[in-house]
């Protein structure tokens, strides 16, 4: 099992929808992705400490492996990129994990 996180860091002044992007962006990432995703999650960054959060926001994507994420994303990823100006002006950052541990009450 692997997980994408897709992170968007955080900078004064930059722009960030985030019903647009948990309302209408993942749902529609998830279609496009089909079987591909098992599930995603959606997250909101919050301050700590007095300081803005690293990331204004991240996702997750829970995929059984990446080659068939990147299949998915070959054939929608530019129908996908094309919505990110609907809701940020950031370039995310992206990064592919293995999943090791899914639920440590286990």
């Amino acid at each position: 099992m692997i997980k994408i996180n897709v992170m968007y860091p955080y900078s004064e002044g930059a722009r960030f929808d985030h019903a647009y992007y948990r309302d209408r962006h993942m749902p529609m990432v998830k279609a496009r992705l089909g079987g591909a995703c098992a599930y995603y999650t959606v997250e909101r960054g919050m301050a700590g400490r007095g300081a803005p959060p690293a990331y204004v926001a991240m996702c997750a994507f829970i995929c059984d492996s990446a080659e068939g994420y990147q299949a998915a994303m070959q054939e929608h990823g530019a129908e996908i990129r094309g919505d990110l100006a609907n809701h940020t002006d950031i370039a995310p950052v992206i990064q592919f994990s293995e999943v090791v541990v899914e639920r440590s009450d286990r």
